[in-house]
């Protein structure tokens, strides 16, 4: 998961996203996760890997969040939720896991075992889980991914539930913790893979402007 960008003047307006944005919502996540360790697991390539993170996040939308999550963009940032209510839908499903074979190519098979592996670590307790959050690195700073983050975590508290997240990279984690999360520990994914750190977030009680 890209990290957030914590610091951020005028903050951008969140909307929502639908399956015709998912071409540019891909080359956004493309760039945002360009440098994170797990993407850089699946897609070693390095040439290859900007193309192959586009279809990846696009296909992610389109037959996955799209219908079963709550899904927001910026015009440099985008976000994808798991409502409480849609905990079953926030694995992949098989058609998307094949689609998404064809994109991974030769990493498929360990992208299944770690989805898979993480998914073993997702809470009981209901809640709203935070699938992806990625910002383009040209406007860090700007209140991208921040503005997308708040407008997930105002929806929790409204509904007095938890969120919970994997980063999968180190300089996330001091971000998220500023806005409330918690480190719950780590899970290493399969075959050397890299490692996971689950985040759980506390829902904050409603205050009256």
């Amino acid at each position: 998961m890209s990290i957030p960008d914590a610091q951020e003047t005028a903050r951008p307006t969140p909307t929502a996203a639908t399956a015709d944005d998912a071409a540019a919502i891909g080359r956004t996540l493309a760039l945002a996760f360009d440098d994170d360790p797990m993407m850089r697991w699946f897609f070693p390539d390095e040439a290859a890997r900007e193309a192959g993170l586009g279809r990846y996040f696009a296909t992610l939308l389109t037959r996955q969040y799209v219908r079963h999550g709550l899904c927001e963009h910026t015009s440099a940032a985008a976000s994808f939720w798991v409502p409480p209510g849609a905990q079953d839908k926030a694995l992949p499903d098989a058609e998307t896991l094949a689609e998404l074979s064809e994109i991974l190519g030769d990493r498929a098979s360990l992208y299944r075992e770690s989805v898979a592996a993480a998914a073993e670590h997702g809470p009981e307790e209901p809640h709203w889980y935070l699938a992806v959050l990625g910002a383009d690195p040209a406007v860090q700073g700007q209140g991208h991914g921040s503005a997308l983050l708040r407008s997930g975590l105002a929806r929790a508290d409204e509904a007095g539930l938890p969120v919970y997240l994997e980063s999968s990279k180190p300089a996330n984690l001091p971000v998220y913790e500023h806005f409330g999360f918690t480190v719950l520990g780590e899970a290493r994914l399969p075959d050397g893979g890299p490692t996971l750190w689950p985040m759980r977030r506390a829902p904050r009680p409603r205050t009256d402007a």
